[in-house]
């Protein structure tokens, strides 16, 4: 028997849960179903948001005769099937070719359909769970438009989870009560995935029926028991990888220290222990930097353990760097001032060094080596001389920050050059 999913799956775009952004009276997807006129399209979003079922819609809704490929197994002979189709008599109108998960193939493979998607024989759509920049190649996302499908809401969910169980109720001819607070239960474990959702509650019906095949009752206990835990959209090599850690390190610096915990707590779950101490290692002199200098060194040993203890343990030391991180002053004069001198060396003729400068031993300092003068010589080990290049002697690359620790070197050395 088909899965409940699949049983229930919408046919027309009124009934699709959620992506009101791009469904709904006169929006995108709406507005192409109706004028059957289908550009080349790449969907892409989280699982079980309805990518497939809206390619499946829209690929009814058209003239073209319809092939459908699955980017996990497919090889390019499934791809010249398709090509060679083109121009005969059932394919009169068109082919409009749907590639589900298209970021599995590789660049030849989806190379291959170039030249058809550009003289219009095909019409493609491909849906993917990955960041369309990095898995689509390039010459094929360009010629196609990319429209993103988001993650469900709760209320979508349960919605959805509703609709099922009126359906679920005509087929068996039974009564399916439920609990509000199961319903959303299973929602918020299916992390925005209505297919992960359905799938519980199918669980719950299929196995609970046989006990009583007149009334089935969706109560809590029933819905942590057949769900049994939530599952963390989390892919290392994935977009969610690389917005959590950038989640981590925005609340950290902007010091909300609740946020910054919240995330530290999400990528433990992902067992990713590596990135997270390169991160806190990068935010202790990044953001925090000289406002507080002793930061890299605590980091340092925080994230040391951390990789001696591993998980379940090394969660503590993270905890208390990265809370550390997130409670202290700020400052990224050192980040901003390494920046500006790098952008300087790819941009402008910085000049030679002054020869007074060059080593000892340089030609270039032959004849210089008495200009130099040794600041130790002096009061307070400090001399005027210039060191930078003459064509940007004038450059300020780093400025103090508004922190204590900053303050009190300005006020220092204002002083001593003053002096």
């Amino acid at each position: 028997m088909r899965p409940l999913a699949d049983r229930i799956r919408p046919t027309e775009l009124n009934e699709i849960i959620g992506q009101k952004h791009i469904i709904g009276d006169r929006k995108l997807l709406n507005r192409i179903t109706e004028s059957k006129i289908i550009p080349n399209m790449i969907f892409y979003g989280p699982s079980g948001t309805g990518k497939t079922t809206v390619a499946n819609i829209i690929a009814k809704s058209s003239n073209k005769e319809f092939y459908k490929i699955n980017g996990t197994n497919a090889k390019i002979d499934d791809i010249k099937h398709v090509i060679a189709q083109i121009g005969t008599l059932h394919t009169m109108n068109g082919i409009l070719l749907y590639i589900d998960e298209i970021h599995y193939l590789n660049k030849k493979q989806q190379q291959s359909i170039l030249e058809y998607i550009e003289n219009g024989d095909i019409t493609l759509i491909g849906s993917t769970t990955e960041n369309v920049n990095f898995s689509i190649f390039n010459a094929l996302l360009s010629r196609c438009t990319t429209i993103e499908f988001k993650q469900l809401e709760i209320n979508d969910l349960i919605h959805g989870l509703k609709k099922a169980m009126d359906s679920e109720e005509k087929r068996l001819n039974i009564k399916i009560k439920y609990e509000n607070k199961a319903l959303k239960y299973i929602a918020e474990v299916s992390s925005g995935d209505l297919r992960r959702g359905l799938n519980t509650l199918e669980l719950i019906i299929n196995t609970y029926s046989i006990y009583n095949p007149d009334e089935i009752i969706v109560n809590i206990e029933n819905a942590v028991e057949c769900s049994q835990s939530k599952i963390t959209n989390y892919d290392r090599d994935g977009d969610a990888h690389y917005n959590v850690l950038s989640l981590f390190q925005k609340s950290i610096r902007g010091s909300d220290q609740q946020a910054s915990i919240h995330a530290l707590a999400r990528l433990i779950k992902g067992g990713d222990l590596t990135s997270i101490c390169r991160r806190l290692l990068v935010i202790a002199s990044e953001d925090i930097g000289l406002a507080y200098p002793q930061a890299i060194s605590i980091v340092k040993s925080c994230t040391d353990a951390a990789l001696q203890l591993g998980f379940p343990e090394a969660r503590i030391p993270l905890a208390q760097s990265t809370i550390l991180l997130a409670s202290l002053p700020k400052s990224n004069s050192a980040y901003k001032a390494i920046n500006a001198a790098l952008e300087d060396l790819d941009k402008i003729d910085i000049g030679e060094i002054p020869a007074y400068l060059c080593d000892s031993h340089s030609n270039l300092s032959i004849n210089n080596k008495d200009m130099y003068l040794y600041p130790h010589d002096y009061p307070n080990s400090y001399v005027d001389q210039e060191y930078m290049p003459e064509k940007i002697k004038n450059k300020i690359y780093y400025k103090y920050g508004n922190n204590k620790f900053e303050n009190s070197m300005k006020s220092y050395w204002d002083k001593i050059k003053k002096l």
